[in-house]
Formats: C-alpha cells, structure tokens, sequence
C-alpha cells in the first residue's frame, strides 16, 4: 500500500465522548427541535426560549479556555461536524441557528489574538444562549470569498470598514460580528460591535432557512480600533480555512436533513396504496429511494473524511471542496425526490418534505455560516 493510500483511510469510530454528546443531541433534536421546525418555519422565527435551551447543551463553551469561562475542551471540527448533522437532522435553520456563536468561537480559537479570545470569547461563555456571527458573503451574483467589495483601510484611529454582507445569521442579536474585508491588497477580518457607528442591519427573506434569521449588514464608515483586526501582514487571515471549515458544517447539517427526508419517505411508500399495492412496489419508486439512500451514504463519508483530515491537522481543501460540490447537487436531488415521492401531498404544507427541499436549495450558496 502506497503512502498516499494510507492517508486516505480515516477512523470511523466514535470516542466515548462523541458518543454521550450524540445520544443527547439526538434527544433534545427529536423532543426539542422537531416539535417546533414547521412552527418556526410558519413564523419565520424561533420560540424565544428555544436558543436559551440549547445553550444549556454547552456546544459553545466546550472548546472555550476555561479561564475565559469555557470548558476548556480540545477544539474539535469532527464533534462539531457530529453535532450539526444530528441538529440538522431535527431542522437544518435551528441546527445552523444553534451553532452559529460556534462558528465566531472557532475562527477566534483558530485565528484570533489572545487578547481577542479574552475579549470576546469571554462575552459567550454565558449559560444563556449569546451570539458572535461571521459576515462574509456580500449581495452579489458571483461572490467569491478571495474577491470581496467590502474594503477596511487604515488610518491613525484605526480602519474605517465600508461595504455590504448578506445572509449574515442572527446578525440582529450578534454581540459581535467578524467582518471579512479586503485590506491592503489582502483578505482579512475585524470584529465589530453591536452598537458601532455606520453599522446597519436588515432582515432579510428567502425561500428556505426562514426561522435561522439571516441579515444584510452594511457598514458606512464604520470605525474600529487595530486591536479590533484578526490577523495582520505578518500572520494573514486565512479565510479559506473559514470557507472550507464552513462548508463541512453546512453540509454536515445538509446530511442531517436529508436523512430526515429519506425517514420519512421510506414509511410512506410502504403505506400509500395506489392499485391495490404500496407504490413502493413499483421499481421507479423503489429505485429512486435506493439512490436517495445510497447518495446519503457517500455525501455522509466524505464530509466525515473532510472533518476527520480537519481534526489531525492534515491538509483538508481537496475533501472540503469536493464534499460541498456533491452535497450541493445531491441534496438538492434528494429533496426534489422526497416531494416527488409524495406525488401531489409533496406540494401541500401537510408534509414537513416541502420545507426541507426549500432549506436544502441553500446548500449550493451559503458560505461561512457553520464553521466547524
């Protein structure tokens, strides 16, 4: 076996404490988050409790230093990449919603100064649910996160940020949010405070996600102190880390949700009677469920394989990129394929499967929103 093959394989075993973590997680998404998806999605917004109950799950605290309040756990992208699938699996808006401070946790534990990590890690170690966001993505048909409008340039007080973001989560409750912007000819990041001068935020709707609350926030001359910068000319922030750590969430949650879908069209295939026999009889229905399984399956190894390389420090762009590629596409399918399955109930609100095929179209355009 050559070198290369070696590197391919990875462990598929759970540690004990993945484990615990999966058995909770699994209850709290099929008690806590399943029986309010349709509602949230109804409204276009959580319950108000919902996000103070997943605080007590503590997915924000874990890899936080302990003398910033944290439990001071090794930071790990394979238990996080585990705990969006398994929320996702409950609804994909509050799995994403739930992880959201995560993502401003890790990009800090990953890149940010100690004194950064002080400062705001500090601010979410709470036992209520408290929210850092990142804004990367701008309002733009064709946005690339290495070709980005919003610009920060320096002066003696500090940069002065200006520029659009879209699709920022839970921007409207964000204690802080990391602005991705273009400086001196390189990307970098600043944290911004609510509150800061120039900052506006706007709700904005779309088909699919509709309870995680994505914002537009514009920045018009908005000051912030050097201190404020994640990275600088001697140690660059590397923003295709928080794409590709992005993506692995996000198609994590994906994988969740699909999963979701194919438990659900399984049972009613094997019900639903037309001509006297299940439709499941039928080879074009039967096929189409064995795809959806068999796709899940691979969508599921290679975000696993992005996450596990993650974990051990090996190189992990190749099997990020490729794992979002297949998602996207896959998961679109799959939920096509579970309203198609449901024949005309798929196009009626009585059946979750329509919801999940609109938070499914997502996969193919979010960027930076679940940073494992």
């Amino acid at each position: 076996m050559t070198a290369q093959a070696i590197d391919l394989l990875f462990d598929l075993n759970l540690t004990e404490e993945q484990r615990i973590t999966r058995e909770s997680l699994i209850r709290f998404s099929n008690v806590e988050v399943q029986s309010i998806s349709r509602l949230s999605d109804e409204d276009g917004a959580v319950p108000a409790d919902f996000y103070d109950k997943t605080a007590q799950l503590g997915l924000s605290l874990l890899s936080i230093p302990e003398e910033f309040g944290g439990a001071g756990m090794p930071r790990s992208p394979l238990s996080n990449m585990l705990s969006l699938e398994d929320l996702g699996k409950g609804d994909m808006s509050l799995a994403l919603g739930t992880m959201t401070p995560l993502s401003f946790v890790n990009v800090l534990l990953d890149q940010g100064s100690e004194s950064q990590q002080e400062k705001y890690l500090s601010e979410i170690a709470d036992e209520k649910f408290k929210v850092g966001t990142i804004a990367l993505m701008e309002p733009k048909a064709t946005f690339e996160a290495t070709e980005l409008d919003t610009t920060a340039d320096k002066t003696d007080a500090g940069y002065i940020l200006n520029g659009e973001k879209s699709m920022v989560a839970l921007a409207e409750d964000a204690l802080s949010i990391l602005v991705v912007a273009q400086c001196d000819g390189v990307i970098s990041a600043f944290v911004v405070e609510r509150g800061a001068e120039g900052l506006a935020i706007q709700k904005e709707e779309f088909m699919g996600l509709r309870p995680l609350g994505l914002y537009r926030v514009t920045l018009t001359n908005t000051l912030v102190s050097d201190s404020a910068r994640v990275g600088g000319s001697d140690n660059p922030f590397d923003v295709q880390r928080v794409v590709d750590l992005g993506n692995i969430g996000l198609c994590a949650a994906a994988v969740g949700c699909c999963q979701a879908v194919l438990d659900y069209v399984v049972p009613y295939v094997n019900e639903r009677v037309a001509f006297g026999e299940p439709i499941s009889n039928r080879q074009s229905v039967a096929f189409m469920v064995a795809d959806m399984a068999t796709e899940i399956e691979a969508m599921r190894l290679m975000v696993y394989r992005a996450a596990s390389r993650a974990e051990q420090g090996l190189g992990f762009h190749k099997e990020a990129y490729l794992a979002k590629v297949l998602v996207a596409d896959k998961a679109m399918e799959i939920g096509t394929n579970g309203v198609q399955l449901l024949g005309g109930h798929g196009f009626t609100r009585e059946h979750p499967v329509e919801m999940w095929y609109r938070n499914l179209r997502s996969v193919g355009i979010l960027q930076g929103v679940a940073v494992v």
